[in-house]
């Protein structure tokens, strides 16, 4: 009998052990293939734009091809007018990130953990949500001039509010089980803060940083029509002027690539936090 059931386990055990290296292989195939397959779909819309621009269902005065635009984007190249865009706008973008990422935290904190902050803050905060975007640019020139200024704290207001309305979300989401348990062991406030509920809170964290990175893209767009004279919403007004539909494409994708190339970092950066996580 003792042999049956030594054999059982032994047998119970290899099939487990099985198991857990065919589903570490299966995550393993999905990571090298997944970033590839993420791919295909702009590849085939890029070839689609080029073969409906050569047969011209879709005309050139309207939609630069993209042969002329990867000219265009030589010809600014070698004149160095690209990679000055590009760094300004880096520079904007990045600035504005850190100052709402740090403000986003710190008020989310505060009104996801005590209650007295939820009543005081969070109420202005929706109403501030809530007023059209656009509608504060003249209130950003009169309070902040036509400089830097106003460029990076719209940046930064675009990422203030995905990114504080998850995390506060996440935080008072948090299984009211496992709070419990938590203090079953004896954790205090602060214990339970850092073991339980703020890992329980980076799910919903995560994914208002991956909206607000994406938002701070969007709020470059419409804080670089501010009296720019650079960066890449310069570069596109300028070509408006001078009807050069190649760069105003140009820009355009730029934008694009740059959120999705930032968004791929998120990702990457959840899949390796979020690592303790079940894979399906």
């Amino acid at each position: 009998m003792t042999g049956a059931v030594a054999g059982s386990a032994t047998a119970v055990r290899g099939d487990t052990e099985a198991g857990s290296r065919r589903a570490s292989g299966g995550r393993r195939h999905r990571l090298s293939v997944g970033p590839w397959l993420r791919l295909v779909s702009p590849l085939v819309l890029l070839i689609a734009w080029q073969v409906l621009s050569t047969n011209g269902v879709i005309p050139a005065s309207k939609l630069s091809p993209p042969t002329q635009v990867w000219a265009a984007a030589r010809e600014l190249w070698g004149t160095g007018e690209l990679q000055a865009a590009l760094g300004v706008s880096l520079q904007r973008v990045g600035i504005g990130l850190t100052l709402g990422v740090v403000l986003a935290v710190a008020l989310g904190l505060l009104v996801g953990f005590f209650r007295i902050a939820d009543l005081a803050i969070d109420p202005p905060l929706q109403m501030l949500r809530t007023v059209p975007f656009l509608g504060l640019i003249p209130l950003f020139v009169v309070w902040f001039g036509i400089g830097e200024e106003p460029k990076v704290y719209m940046v930064a207001l675009g990422v203030l509010f995905p990114l504080y309305l998850n995390l506060v979300s996440g935080i008072h989401g948090v299984d009211a089980k496992l709070i419990e348990a938590g203090r079953s062991v004896g954790l205090g406030r602060i214990g339970l803060a850092r073991t339980v509920i703020l890992p329980g809170a980076m799910p919903s964290a995560l994914t208002g940083f991956r909206l607000s990175l994406g938002v701070a893209w969007l709020s470059l767009i419409v804080a670089e029509q501010i009296n720019a004279d650079a960066g890449l919403g310069y570069l596109v007004m300028n070509a408006r002027t001078y009807f050069r539909n190649d760069i105003i494409v140009l820009g355009l994708v730029i934008y694009a690539l740059l959120g999705l190339f930032s968004d791929s970092i998120v990702r990457g950066l959840e899949a390796w936090l979020l690592r303790w996580r079940v894979s399906r």
